[in-house]
């Protein structure tokens, strides 16, 4: 049924056609992953048409889940190493000329987490 739906639709008008299979795809993946949500555009131009969707959690779109650490040794490794980056490189947060707050270090390289001078 959906098939025929969807052929009869974007038989007449590909646009229709198009925004139609995006609305049953997210129909069917967002009630198939509980919490999930999925979200699409679709472009006409010259006659052709263009499509994406993208599937993720519900909530805010550009939040990334990191691993954290695996195992005691790991996180005691991570302590130590954020110990010295705030020993050698003391940041702190100053407004701009634009009152926009800015990081200031003691020692190069810290903005990219250098924690020693390269020999």
């Amino acid at each position: 049924m959906l098939t025929r739906m969807f052929s009869d639709v974007s038989g007449s008008r590909p646009i229709a056609g198009a925004l139609m299979a995006l609305a049953l795809l997210g129909a069917s993946v967002t009630s198939a992953g509980a919490g999930g949500v999925v979200s699409g555009s679709c472009v006409r131009s010259a006659g052709s048409v263009s499509c994406a969707a993208r599937w993720g959690a519900a909530g805010d779109p550009y939040i990334r889940g990191v691993a954290g650490p695996r195992n005691a040794q790991e996180e005691a490794d991570t302590a130590e190493r954020e110990r010295k980056w705030m020993a050698r490189c003391r940041p702190i947060v100053q407004q701009d000329q634009f009152g926009v707050g800015r990081y200031y270090y003691a020692a190069p390289g810290c903005e990219v987490g250098r924690i020693q001078d390269p020999d």
